[in-house]
């Protein structure tokens, strides 16, 4: 279970990081206000992403495994 949640928060911070940014940087472009609202959509991504891979990845795993099971 460490695993899985070591996974989770280190998966969960790259991904929103790169995402969030990706998103402000179109919406908002290098502004004196970018890092302040990247930082506060970053947080909020997290948040919400961390639940949500400790709950999914499990399901997903299995539908994987279902999908890629010898015949």
């Amino acid at each position: 279970m460490k695993q899985k949640i070591a996974f989770a928060l280190i998966m969960g911070s790259i991904t929103t990081a790169i995402i969030s940014f990706a998103l402000i940087l179109i919406n908002v472009d290098f502004s004196e206000k970018f890092l302040g609202i990247w930082l506060k959509s970053w947080g909020i991504a997290y948040l919400v992403v961390i639940p949500a891979i400790l709950i999914i990845s499990p399901i997903i795993q299995k539908l994987v495994d279902k999908i890629f099971a010898d015949k």
